[in-house]
């Protein structure tokens, strides 16, 4: 059974999802870093470019956003090269667009929708094709086409798919242009009902931002992507979920509102959580944070994985540690491998780790173990919602695999590159701080010629050169004539040091 546990404040809401017990996955959502991607905005065109076939877009903002002709609605078709909000068999490959000032005009109006976020100087880069995810379709109100997410199985499975959303998405004659839909790679396997309800859920979602749209002036947000608590009650609460328990009243009465309209099976699941203790204190959710955050990882055998991300991607190593419960040390391995496919798939979902993954099991000589290990991998990883890819064992006896990024990782969420180390996870020692020292100060002593050279250190450095170091700082001094002063202070790195003349 499972358990979801919301945190909020209002800075900041936090999302546990607890199976058994035991942490499975945490999202984290902050006020002032939530994303534009999905808004969708009343713009006002305040300048068209025809040599850059764009034009700039009022839509409120700081900066102007920006709008290319690859990403205009062109009477209903999809232009080739358009940004949509997913991958489909269908409409991707329309007629190029007409140019941009054919299209559009300084003064007017458009309805217009996010699809990257502003960096830099650049403002946000939007569409006219209005898209809005559901938990497991896409509606497209301005098209009419039924699409098919191309990682969906074989052809024949797409085409059943297609028959059933042609009937399931059906209106009655004169109730207006039923849109188009493209099923979400998580649709796959759902049922009439479940896609009836998603279907309900896109279309009075888009009436409503219809109805803004005829009201509000040039500039105003007209839709904006559901909060991390709205999210909850559509993508993550099914028939196994026991419970979505919130700490604050104001958004429990908020949430009900929400699922009454759009969600209704997940509203009898929803309680409002008042007891005394924090409700992440009823799981211990802090401290599973604080490991999730570490690169060390315990098993309960005595064995521990070490996982690292880096820029490329992500590595896993399993070790035995201090395991030696099995009769034997394949047996030792092979039980330790075993644990680890259990414990590195729940890691994956509590991290949030995406891109390839590599993980480095500890070497097994019997084939029939390999083959288990990874089958019961492959077992843990179907549980992840996320799009997961898994390859057998290489050469060198590693396993490939790759998990779809769907947001930041939990690291690069709640942390920052060390400022101290920059990212290296490791810091020269005072050793060979102390001798960059030296070599410094000889080479500054053949360009100037001051009366005292003063080293400014952190306190561990100028302690060497006081004690293990002394007699090569002596020497120093008596091969350049000057003499040599010490200053301890509080450096925001040991390796950082200042050398005066003085």
């Amino acid at each position: 059974m499972q358990d979801i546990l919301i945190n909020w404040t209002p800075q900041e809401t936090r999302v546990a999802v607890v199976e058994n017990g035991a942490v499975q996955e945490l999202h984290v959502e902050r006020a002032l870093e939530r994303g534009l991607v999905g808004n969708i905005y009343a713009g006002k065109v305040a300048r068209v470019l025809p040599g850059m076939q764009s034009a700039f877009i009022d839509i409120g903002l700081e900066r102007a956003a920006f709008l290319h002709v690859a990403d205009v609605q062109v009477n209903g078709v999809v232009p080739r090269g358009s940004f949509g909000a997913a991958r489909s068999d269908a409409g991707s490959n329309g007629p190029p667009p007409p140019p941009i000032e054919r299209l559009v005009f300084e003064g007017q109006t458009l309805t217009v929708q996010v699809i990257k976020d502003p960096i830099g100087t650049k403002g946000a880069r939007l569409s006219t094709q209005i898209s809005i995810a559901g938990r497991l379709l896409v509606f497209l109100p301005q098209d009419d086409h039924i699409g098919i997410s191309q990682k969906i199985g074989s052809h024949e499975l797409r085409e059943q798919l297609r028959a059933r959303m042609n009937v399931l998405a059906q209106v009655p004659e004169g109730a207006g242009p039923a849109g188009g839909f493209i099923l979400r790679t998580n649709a796959e396997e759902a049922s009439d009902e479940e896609l009836s309800d998603d279907i309900r859920y896109l279309r009075k979602t888009w009436a409503a931002v219809r109805e803004k749209s005829f009201r509000s002036p040039p500039g105003s947000l007209l839709h904006q992507d559901l909060s991390l608590a709205e999210r909850v009650l559509r993508d993550l609460t099914h028939d196994a979920t026991q419970a979505v328990r919130i700490d604050s009243s104001l958004q429990f009465e908020s949430l009900r509102k929400f699922g009454q309209e759009f969600t209704p099976t997940s509203v009898a699941k929803l309680e409002h959580y008042g007891g005394e203790r924090p409700i992440f204190d009823l799981f211990n959710i802090d401290e599973e944070i604080a490991r999730a955050l570490m690169r060390r990882v315990e098993l309960k055998s005595g064995g521990y994985l070490i996982i690292d991300q880096t820029e490329a991607l992500t590595t896993v190593d399993v070790n035995t540690g201090g395991f030696v419960g099995a009769r034997n040390f394949d047996d030792t391995i092979f039980k330790t491998n075993l644990e680890a496919s259990l414990a590195i798939a729940r890691q994956l979902r509590l991290r949030n780790l995406g891109g390839i993954i590599i993980i480095d099991f500890i070497d097994m000589t019997r084939e029939d173990h390999q083959g288990a290990v990874l089958a019961v991998l492959r077992k843990q990883l179907a549980r992840d919602r996320t799009k997961i890819t898994v390859s057998g064992f290489t050469q060198l006896g590693l396993v490939e695999m790759t998990r779809k990024r769907t947001r930041e990782s939990l690291a690069h969420m709640l942390c920052e590159v060390c400022p101290t180390c920059e990212g290296r996870g490791q810091v020269k020692t005072p050793r060979s701080v102390c001798y960059d020292i030296l070599r410094e100060i000889l080479r500054e002593a053949r360009q100037f010629n001051p009366k005292e050279f003063r080293i400014v250190a952190s306190a561990t450095v100028v302690e060497m050169l006081l004690d293990e170091e002394s007699q090569h700082l002596a020497g120093l001094s008596d091969f350049i004539g000057k003499p040599i002063s010490l200053q301890a202070e509080p450096l925001g790195s040991p390796e950082q040091y200042d050398i005066v003349l003085l």
